[in-house]
């Protein structure tokens, strides 16, 4: 049984295994850097480790992690091993053919760096040592047990599962919708913006940041080879891109080159790729107009108690909204709209002037909320993203419409920027 200490970080650090033969040292030193720049090797939480495909135990990220960790222990042989299972289940994993290559020149000669053949492209072995990178640390980097993405406040109960995208570990998560708490089923390695994230305009070659979801299903047969087994379009952009004054089209979740298991982390043009085998497995999961995505630079996540915090803090907003309606008191119901309130061609003056004309009429109202949806939106701003059924009920007028807001943090507390048909 491997043995652990306690790292300066306070995460469990693996040991060192013992050694095997002769190799050349010069090819630890030189995998040396890259095992550095993941970090120190933490010990799996139980929860995790069975999460790494949802369809299939021995991942190429499992077989990848555990190559390292005999390549780590001078056990060449063994990472051999593992490398050429992973290149049977995948023949076309450009990766793992580069560490198959320089696993068996460093019998014969000392390597100075990872891909040390001559002729070799230095900025396709650059990409390749990158996504070795992002695949480790991923893999040994993973949240503790319990831990949620403070995005995933209420899913709808036909929400079945939500996808959380981080760019920054270029890494797709997929929940599970756990009559109403969100739970881990599998994550998959991505491809994002050449140029990071945060998309502005078309063209900028960045992946969106904020709430989206599936509108669409594009089969390969509709698609060049390029989009691989097919293609998600998800609805960027969205209200909140619009008013902010991005614009763009085309991000989608699509897979690689038929040619091409896996590209860079920073590859696309905007978009969110896969591999085929883990688009194939994903789509499974996804429900077309239902299914959420939401994509961060740097997925934050809470414990059960924080999330729980969170969601009441913000229900207790929502409530107070509807109840401030219902009271008649029309400058107490528009309290809860920001000064930047915008929609439908009214900014706030406009909306106050309309909504006091119709209050002036009512003798008494009545409003439901249901069917409530509640994602808070990665970045800078202090965005939720809110959908639900709204049952209004007046002494003149009675309705029941799908209804989509906006929330900002504004002055200390939550305020509506935006307000529409859902």
């Amino acid at each position: 049984m491997r043995q652990t200490h306690n790292g300066r970080d306070g995460t469990s650090v693996a040991a060192p295994g013992a050694g095997e033969g002769k190799h050349p040292l010069v090819f630890l030193r030189a995998l040396a850097a890259l095992l550095f720049a993941v970090g120190a090797l933490t010990v799996l939480s139980p929860a995790f480790a069975k999460t790494v495909r949802p369809d299939q135990a021995a991942s190429p990220d499992l077989l990848l992690n555990r190559a390292f960790e005999e390549i780590s222990r001078q056990r060449f042989d063994a990472a051999l091993g593992h490398i050429e299972e992973l290149l049977r289940i995948r023949p076309n994993f450009r990766l793992a053919h580069l560490i198959k290559g320089d696993l068996l020149l460093a019998k014969a000669r000392p390597l100075q760096t990872m891909g040390d053949v001559p002729g070799a492209l230095a900025d396709r072995v650059g990409d390749l040592r990158e996504e070795a990178i992002a695949r480790l640390r991923a893999y040994r980097q993973r949240p503790l047990d319990g831990r949620i993405p403070r995005y995933l406040l209420q899913l709808l109960p036909e929400q079945k599962y939500a996808i959380v995208v981080d760019t920054g570990r270029s890494r797709l998560y997929l929940f599970h919708n756990d009559n109403g708490m969100p739970r881990i089923v599998g994550d998959f390695y991505i491809s994002s913006g050449k140029r990071g994230a945060l998309k502005a305009r078309e063209g900028d070659q960045k992946t969106p940041i904020g709430v989206y979801h599936v509108t669409s299903s594009l089969p390969r047969k509709k698609l060049t080879d390029f989009y691989g087994n097919g293609a998600f379009p998800i609805n960027y952009p969205n209200e909140w891109d619009k008013r902010e004054g991005r614009n763009g089209s085309g991000i989608w979740l699509h897979g690689t080159p038929s040619n091409t298991y896996s590209r860079p982390p920073r590859a696309s043009d905007g978009c969110v790729v896969l591999s085929n085998p883990d688009l194939d497995a994903l789509a499974k999961y996804l429900q077309i107009g239902v299914t959420p995505v939401i994509i961060s630079e740097r997925v934050e996540w809470l414990t059960a108690d924080e999330w729980s915090a969170e969601r009441k803090a913000f229900l207790q907003a929502m409530d107070k909204w509807r109840s401030d309606w219902e009271s008649l008191d029309t400058s107490r119901y528009l309290g809860n709209y920001s000064r930047s309130f915008e929609a439908n061609g009214q900014n706030l003056d406009s909306w106050s002037q309309h909504k006091r004309k119709v209050n002036s009429g009512k003798s008494w109202i009545k409003v439901g909320v249901s069917n409530l949806s509640m994602f808070r939106s990665p970045g800078k701003d202090d965005l939720m993203v809110v959908t639900f059924d709204q049952d209004y009920r007046s002494n003149n007028l009675s309705n029941v419409m799908k209804k989509r807001q906006y929330w900002l943090r504004d002055g200390g507390r939550w305020r509506i920027v935006y307000e529409g048909a859902g």
